[in-house]
């Protein structure tokens, strides 16, 4: 844990703002993806999560680009992502797998893991529908929530591949961390938090695609030091771009091959 916010350099911000220029090449990635003709239908069904303020619409090119490859990808199914605001009051409101102070007073440090245990009941029905484990993408926040998942069914889940997602410190180290404050979130204790759920690792391959010139995730936040089996891979793109970027797509479906060839 840092005493301090890391957050990215001011300068990312710019980038942001110019996000569209990571979709430029997506038309043609996807009219590739889409002219092989018949493709050999994967295993591993996909759900893709969206990031904080979005929702399954934002996914959908990266989705369809994955099933012209053959990969059943779905979203998360859950609407907009308000990353769990107004789930809960208390604390002693979440699932007895949130080891936390359940009396304390509550100003939303619990709001993303109670998302978390709404996606885990939703997870679960799709893993029964499907008869078979899952691989999961997520975006930004969307990724914090698959890791987690990946945390909870450690036979389920078969691989995670995540979009900025900060694996530390939780909205701390993000330039939203002001909004956090103003609300008199505890930011502190929720970095605490997210450093004690590594004292249960997740085992399954993890491929966490990162980027310096994100403008919302510092690079420093992206990094997971602890986790035994992940793979950090850079890329030059916008935060919001990352997940039109066909740069990113393709690292994407190269991790779910790799899983899907393991299978």
């Amino acid at each position: 844990m840092t005493n301090a916010s890391i957050t990215p350099p001011r300068i990312n911000l710019l980038r942001e703002m110019f996000a569209g220029v990571d979709a430029i090449g997506m038309p043609g990635a996807l009219l590739r993806a889409w002219g092989q003709g018949d493709v050999e239908k994967k295993k591993i069904p996909v759900i893709v999560l969206p990031g904080f303020g979005a929702n399954d619409a934002s996914t959908l090119p990266l989705r369809a680009f994955l099933r012209g490859h053959g990969y059943h990808a779905e979203g998360w199914g859950l609407g907009l992502n308000q990353g769990g605001r107004g789930m809960i009051k208390e604390l002693d409101e979440l699932s007895d797998r949130w080891d936390v102070d359940r009396a304390r007073p509550h100003s939303g440090e619990g709001e993303v893991p109670a998302l978390c245990d709404r996606f885990f009941e939703r997870l679960a029905d799709r893993i029964e529908d499907f008869g078979s484990p899952v691989s999961l993408i997520g975006w930004s926040l969307g990724g914090v929530v698959a890791r987690e998942a990946a945390r909870e069914f450690p036979k389920d889940v078969v691989s995670v591949v995540t979009l900025g997602s900060p694996a530390r410190g939780g909205p701390k180290h993000t330039t939203i961390a002001p909004l956090f404050r103003a609300r008199n979130v505890d930011l502190d204790w929720i970095e605490e938090a997210v450093e004690a759920r590594f004292e249960t690792p997740i085992h399954q391959p993890i491929t966490a695609i990162y980027s310096k010139d994100d403008g919302i995730v510092s690079e420093f936040a992206a990094i997971d030091p602890h986790s035994p089996n992940i793979r950090h891979l850079e890329v030059a793109t916008s935060h919001l771009g990352m997940g039109v970027n066909p740069n990113v797509w393709n690292i994407v479906l190269d991790a779910l091959t790799d899983t899907h060839a393991k299978m």
